[in-house]
């Protein structure tokens, strides 16, 4: 029974998200209908995250090559952040949609993606999870593309090029790790053949890295970030948020499955693998938060800060400890309540007051007050004031970091978050200060639109509380996710 769930949690909404269009212009059976379906999902993911794990294998191509599905530590997990996610967003997109059009085509594509993330967190092996992620790009690629104007055409272009850049270099690991493992299927630890890869360590360090930096565009790693700021600028709101917040960690699962439940840190562990992933994730960090700090455009400016936040995650991945781990993946779970928060944010400006650049939105805030304060909430949360959220997984990080054994990486790594922090304080809390004190100088635009004024905009407002929360509350009662990510970590170790 619970095998059968598990195909439905993650097939439905791919069905149902190809069957969409047949619902035409009745927006309101439309919106039902996908409200019903993110609704299953995350009642499914809830279920899946409270039950025993288990394992399934849906087809065999070879002995080795199979697609198979498995319900362990990061795939409840995963599972359950993508459709926690995924529902409120997909609400807040019946209002903001409407200023975009082509709804029905942008929520048939929205659903699909869900599915193949689903898909790829509980995949059992390495086929099966390249293979959904092949299907994340594909799918969430219409997103990008949404307007079909020509900077969206050629921000799809560039993310299409990206992708699958990538996912070459990530099949090209796997096709070498299919020789050298006693199998595919994942296992806590690596499934290595020390045996067969005898005298050929080199060669393995250098496709295993290879393969990972393939997963590491999806999660907007140095030297292949570009398509991030090029591609959120243009796409839906909604699509901006879930594609920063989401989809990027479908780069981070990639990662995460091959270092720890392929590969094993041990054999990586002081590594010129581990001091170069580790060094590229620092530059990207600090590149990221001050390429934001420059920007003007205010989505663009987003897009570079998660291109920076992502590589905290990978950062504590690289460290190949357990508190390392302990803290990348609440790093995931604060900077997706984060990063989405600021995106819907984002959206509605742009939907109230037809403002892009951050200049512009100098006394937005006092125009709109709720959203000044739910932005500024989830701005303090992704800076790391503490209580709040962000606060929490960069000291997990910080610490980890000193304890790691990695020489002087172990004090370069908390500077390097330390400088982050700053920035991302230079770069959020300015939007802050202006928006809601403009200067003696300033003179309100006449009939300049409030939330108030806008249709649905109480739903919108709702959403933006919800996300505003999170960012609070995930930090302040943090100790829970602390608990299930020890025991992620402690399997692995």
């Amino acid at each position: 029974m619970n095998t059968a769930f598990m195909l439905i949690m993650i097939f439905l909404p791919i069905v149902f998200g190809a069957v969409l269009p047949a619902f035409g212009k009745k927006h309101k059976l439309r919106n039902g209908f996908v409200t019903a379906v993110l609704a299953i999902e995350l009642a499914l993911a809830i279920y899946f995250a409270v039950c025993g794990g288990f394992s399934m294998k849906l087809w065999s191509f070879t002995d080795q090559i199979s697609i198979g599905f498995a319900n362990d530590g990061p795939a409840r997990f995963f599972s359950l952040l993508f459709a926690a996610v995924w529902l409120p967003v997909g609400i807040y997109g019946f209002v903001y949609m409407k200023h975009e059009g082509w709804e029905t085509r942008f929520y048939s594509f929205y659903m699909m993606v869900e599915g193949a993330l689903i898909g790829m967190a509980c995949s059992s092996n390495l086929v099966s999870m390249y293979i959904f992620f092949e299907v994340v790009t594909l799918t969430s690629l219409p997103m990008v593309l949404h307007s079909l104007k020509k900077e969206a055409i050629n921000a799809s272009l560039k993310y299409l090029f990206y992708s699958i850049a990538g996912a070459f270099m990530a099949l090209l690991g796997i096709l070498f790790l299919s020789r050298y493992c006693t199998t595919l299927d994942f296992a806590p630890g690596g499934t290595l053949d020390f045996a067969a890869m005898a005298g050929k360590e080199k060669l393995l360090l250098a496709i295993i890295f290879i393969g990972v930096m393939g997963f590491g565009v999806k999660a907007g790693m140095y030297p292949l970030h570009g398509w991030l700021p090029t591609a959120h600028p243009v796409a839906p709101s909604p699509a901006s948020a879930v594609l920063s917040g989401i989809i990027t960690k479908s780069g981070v699962i990639g990662i995460f499955r091959i270092i720890y439940y392929i590969v094993g840190a041990q054999f990586l562990r002081g590594t010129w693998v581990q001091y170069t992933w580790l060094i590229l994730a620092m530059l990207t960090i600090v590149m990221g938060s001050a390429m934001a700090y420059r920007e003007k455009v205010f989505k663009k400016r987003l897009a570079y800060s998660t291109v920076s936040q992502v590589s905290y995650v990978l950062l504590g991945i690289f460290m190949l400890t357990g508190a390392g781990v302990v803290g990348s993946l609440l790093h995931v779970v604060f900077h997706a309540a984060a990063k989405v928060g600021l995106f819907l944010v984002a959206g509605t400006v742009i939907f109230a007051t037809g403002r892009t650049k951050v200049e512009e939105l100098r006394g937005a805030f006092k125009e709109v007050p709720l959203l000044g304060w739910c932005f500024t909430f989830v701005a303090l949360a992704l800076i790391g004031i503490p209580p709040l959220s962000g606060f929490v997984s960069k000291w997990y990080l910080a610490t980890a970091a000193l304890s790691s054994g990695l020489g002087v990486i172990c004090w370069i790594a908390p500077v390097v978050l330390l400088v982050s922090a700053l920035l991302t304080a230079g770069y959020l809390l300015p939007i802050t200060v202006r928006g809601f004190f403009p200067g003696a100088d300033y003179a309100p635009e006449k009939r300049a639109p409030r939330l108030k004024d806008v249709h649905g905009g109480a739903v919108l407002g709702v959403m933006h509380v919800v996300f505003a929360a999170l960012s609070v509350a995930l930090g302040v009662f943090s100790g829970s996710l602390v608990t299930v990510f020890s025991n992620i970590a402690n399997t692995l170790f």
